[in-house]
């Protein structure tokens, strides 16, 4: 750990201390967090993170950067098409921030898996997963550990156009939202619930219809990147305090 005395603001990070100041900056520099899925909304949810200062980051994806993932995800370019997706992320990171240590696990967020994340080492525990059965797993797992690990869930972001739909709430009070009603009956069928309650982005737009039939549902990048900024926001407020 650094003192208060001894840790000096980055030049990067000015501005943020300016809003933040000196001591969530140091908080910033020493905890950690976890992201599972940098995909529409988990990539800019890292971005927004380091760039705020947070300087220890794992990103965890399983995928490769492809063609349709270039209208809404932040390392999805022309020139990264075909890289490992934490990868590429994990290079935009550094270059925006080259002391930052940014883990990046490609694989995949099972049952099976979950072990090898040790999230109980993690201040932070933000679930972007789209497969149901995983995140629900992932939530499980994650709320047990509250208070010391927050956890914070995207719900569906995808077929939604209306920014100013987008909210904040906890799980069970989540409405309208597709995703976040199959993993609350999941639960109930399972008779496994969360161990503790746990705030979730979503938006109360109904989801459009998809209008061309393609590889998976149509999304857009100002719905998605403002998921994974309130998320960040969510995680910086947690952090600092």
């Amino acid at each position: 750990m650094h003192s208060m005395e001894s840790y000096r603001i980055p030049a990067i990070h000015t501005r943020s201390c300016s809003v933040l100041g000196n001591e969530a900056m140091l908080k910033l520099n020493e905890r950690r967090v976890i992201i599972f899925g940098v995909g529409g909304v988990g990539s800019w949810c890292a971005e927004s993170l380091v760039r705020t200062g947070l300087t220890h980051l794992t990103i965890v994806d399983s995928d490769t950067v492809c063609v349709t993932n270039c209208n809404r995800q932040l390392m999805a370019t022309s020139s990264t098409i075909g890289q490992v997706k934490v990868e590429a992320m994990r290079q935009r990171l550094m270059d925006i921030n080259p002391d930052a240590h940014i883990m990046a696990l490609s694989m995949r967020y099972t049952p099976e898996s979950a072990d090898e994340f040790h999230l109980e080492e993690y201040d932070v525990v933000i679930d972007c997963i789209d497969s149901l059965p995983d995140k629900a797993d992932l939530i499980l797992r994650a709320s047990r550990l509250y208070p010391d690990t927050l956890l914070l869930s995207s719900m569906g972001a995808a077929l939604k156009t209306d920014p100013t739909k987008i909210q904040v709430t906890e799980f069970w009070k989540v409405e309208g939202d597709g995703l976040a009603r199959a993993l609350r009956n999941r639960f109930k069928r399972s008779k496994q619930f969360p161990a503790h309650k746990f705030q979730c982005v979503y938006s109360k737009e109904t989801p459009l219809p998809n209008l061309v039939e393609g590889d998976g549902n149509g999304s857009l990048v100002h719905v998605t990147a403002i998921f994974g900024m309130t998320l960040s926001g969510l995680a910086i407020k947690w952090l600092v305090v």
